[in-house]
C-alpha cells in the first residue's frame, strides 16, 4: 500500500487553510453588514428646523375716486346721404335739343339756372293760337257789350216793367255773361300755352350739384320724363348708428336751440383733418342688424364750397365717417378704467387696513376705456385696477406707494420639516 508523499500531505494542509480564512472573512462581513444594517434601521429620522420666509402680499395697482363732471365719450361710424336731391323732369313734350354748355356731372349749378332745352317750336305756335282765341273773345264780349246797351236802350224805350227773370232775357244778360267766360277762358289758355312755353326751358330748383345727365340731345321726351339728377350741396346727412343708453346723454336739434356737436373724421382725409356738424333727430327704425339706434347728423356745406370752410375735406356722397359726439356732462359721477370694473359689475376695494373688499357698484356708461359709476363708491376710496390671480375677501394687499410693511426678510416661527 503506497502512503502519501509529504509534499502531498503540506499541499492538502495548504489548501484546507485558506478555505478556513476565506469562509471566516465572509461571516465577518456578513456578520457586519447585518450590524450596520440594524443600526440605520434603528436610528430615528432627524428634523431640522429653520425658519421660512413669509412671502410678501401681492402688489397692486390702485387710484383713488373722487366725484367729478364727466361725460361718456359717445362715437360711431356712418355713411353720407344727401338731405335732398331731384331727378328733374320735363313737363312737357318735345325733343331735347341740348344741355346748357358746361352742365357735365359734378358740376354746380345756381338756384334758376338753366339747365336743358327743349324744341319749343310747336309751344311758340300754341301760345300764337291761344292769344288769337283770346282777342276773338275779347271782340265778342265787346259786340255783346253793344248789343246789351241797344237792348236797354229799347227796353227803356218800351215803358213797362218787366219781372226779373224776363227782364234779364231781354237785356241779355246771359249772352254777356256767356261771353265773359269765354273771355276768361281763352285768358287761361293762352296763360298756359305761355307756361308750357317757359317750360321748355329746365332750371335748377335750388343750388346744387349735377349727380348725372340721364337722357342724351336730341332724345324725344314726354312729359315726366326724367332728364337731370340733380343734389343739394348746401346741407348733407350723415346716418349713424349708437346704442339705445347713449340717446339721454344727447341733445337734439329743435327750433330754439342747436343739436349736440358732432366731430366727424375719415382715413381718407389729411392726417388732423375734421369736420363739425349737428345732431338733428332719431330715426323711428332701428338698425337691422344690431338693433341700434339710428340717428341723423347734419353737415352744413359738405362739399367745402363757402370761404369758411375753404381747405376743409370734402364729404361725399356714400362715404364712411367716424363722428364724435360732444354728450352732455354729470357732476355725480365717478370714472374708472375699464380694467377696474370686475364680473358681475363690482369693483375691488383696498380699506385703511391694506386689504381687499368686494363691493357692487351702478354703472351709468361703460365703453372700452372707461366705465361711469353712479352709485355704489364714495369720495376718497381706492379701488384696484390691477388683476388678481385668486382674490378673496380681507386677503391682504400692498400697494406701490406704500410698498410691503413687513418686509421680505422678516421671519415668522412657521417651521418646515426636512428629512435627512
Amino acid at each position: 500500500m503506497n502512503r502519501p508523499s509529504f509534499s502531498s500531505v503540506v499541499r492538502f494542509h495548504r489548501q484546507r487553510g485558506r478555505l478556513g480564512l476565506g469562509a471566516l472573512l465572509a461571516l465577518l462581513v456578513l456578520a457586519g453588514a447585518v450590524v450596520l444594517a440594524w443600526w440605520l434601521l434603528s436610528q430615528p429620522p432627524r428634523v431640522e428646523r429653520r425658519p421660512t420666509p413669509v412671502s410678501a402680499p401681492p402688489l397692486v395697482d390702485a387710484i383713488t375716486v373722487t366725484p367729478e363732471a364727466v361725460a361718456p365719450s359717445l362715437h360711431g361710424f356712418g355713411r353720407v346721404v344727401a338731405e335732398r336731391e331731384a331727378r328733374l323732369a320735363s313737363r312737357v313734350a318735345g325733343r331735347l335739343e341740348a344741355f346748357t354748355p358746361g352742365l357735365l356731372p359734378g358740376r354746380i349749378v345756381e338756384a334758376d339756372a338753366p339747365l336743358a332745352r327743349l324744341d319749343d317750336t310747336d309751344l311758340a305756335l300754341a301760345l300764337r293760337e291761344a292769344e288769337a282765341s283770346l282777342i276773338q273773345a275779347e271782340a265778342a264780349l265787346a259786340m255783346e257789350r253793344g248789343e246789351q246797351q241797344r237792348a236797354q236802350a229799347e227796353y227803356q224805350s218800351f215803358g213797362r216793367v218787366l219781372p226779373a227773370e224776363r227782364r234779364a232775357l231781354v237785356l241779355r244778360e246771359p249772352q254777356l255773361r256767356s261771353a265773359q267766360a269765354e273771355v276768361e277762358r281763352s285768358r287761361v289758355g293762352r296763360d298756359r300755352a305761355r307756361l308750357d312755353l317757359e317750360r321748355a326751358t329746365l332750371t335748377a330748383p335750388w343750388r346744387g350739384m349735377v349727380q348725372a345727365r340721364l337722357l342724351g340731345e336730341g332724345s324725344e321726351v314726354s312729359s315726366g320724363t326724367e332728364l337731370i339728377h340733380l343734389v343739394d350741396v348746401s346741407r348733407f346727412w350723415v346716418q349713424v348708428s349708437l346704442p339705445g343708453e347713449s340717446l339721454p346723454w344727447l341733445e337734439l336739434a329743435t327750433e330754439a336751440t342747436a343739436g349736440s356737436a358732432v366731430t366727424l373724421t375719415s382715413r381718407s382725409w389729411p392726417a388732423g383733418s375734421a369736420r363739425r356738424g349737428e345732431l338733428l333727430s332719431v330715426l323711428p327704425s332701428l338698425e337691422e342688424n344690431g338693433l341700434q339706434a339710428q340717428l341723423l347728423v347734419a353737415v352744413e356745406d359738405p362739399l367745402a364750397l363757402a370761404d369758411k370752410n375753404h381747405g376743409s375735406p370734402a364729404l361725399r356722397l356714400g362715404d364712411v365717417v367716424r363722428l364724435d359726439f360732444q354728450a352732455r356732462e354729470r357732476d355725480d359721477l365717478i370714472a374708472l378704467p375699464s380694467a377696474a370694473l370686475r364680473p358681475g359689475d363690482e369693483v375691488w376695494l383696498l380699506d385703511e387696513e391694506e386689504r381687499l373688499r368686494r363691493r357692487p357698484v351702478v354703472v351709468l356708461h361703460r365703453d372700452d376705456h372707461r366705465v361711469l359709476v353712479a352709485e355704489g363708491l364714495t369720495d376718497g376710496e381706492r379701488v384696484i385696477t390691477s388683476p388678481l390671480g385668486q382674490p378673496r375677501e380681507s386677503m391682504p394687499l400692498r400697494t406701490a406707494e406704500r410698498g410691503d410693511e413687513r418686509g421680505v426678510g422678516e421671519t415668522a416661527p412657521a417651521t418646515t420639516e426636512t428629512r435627512q
